[in-house]
């Protein structure tokens, strides 16, 4: 088991997105709480980078509490009503966004999710 936001953890991230499909966006994520940062790079549909650190030039740039990512990583917890209750800061390309937390709703996302949920210790 990977311990949350660990390296080991983004090793187990990194294995499970190979399936993924997005559109080619940077994205940035922020847990507070534990300065943990993550940045992600996503092109052509395939998980290019996904490194400890932020990238200051990232497309969209996700930002919550621990907890809420705890929540949402379990599956608990919706990406889109994180961001709906304004738990979740957010900046960058609106679009981008709302495209994001579209897939997020999807199944791929959520056979993902529950990949890396199995393999997490939280």
């Amino acid at each position: 088991m990977a311990a949350f936001l660990s390296d080991e953890w983004l090793d187990v991230v990194r294995a499970a997105a190979s399936g993924l499909v997005a559109s080619g966006l940077t994205v940035r994520l922020d847990v507070t709480a534990g300065d943990t940062t993550f940045s992600a790079v996503v092109v052509d549909g395939a998980l290019e980078t996904l490194t400890p650190g932020g990238l200051g030039d990232a497309d969209v740039s996700l930002t919550l509490p621990r907890d809420e990512a705890v929540a949402v990583a379990q599956g608990t917890l919706a990406p889109s009503v994180v961001f709906m209750q304004g738990r979740m800061k957010t900046a960058g390309d609106p679009g981008l966004l709302l495209d994001l937390l579209a897939r997020s709703a999807g199944a791929d996302f959520a056979a993902f999710r529950d990949e890396v949920a199995a393999a997490t210790e939280f």
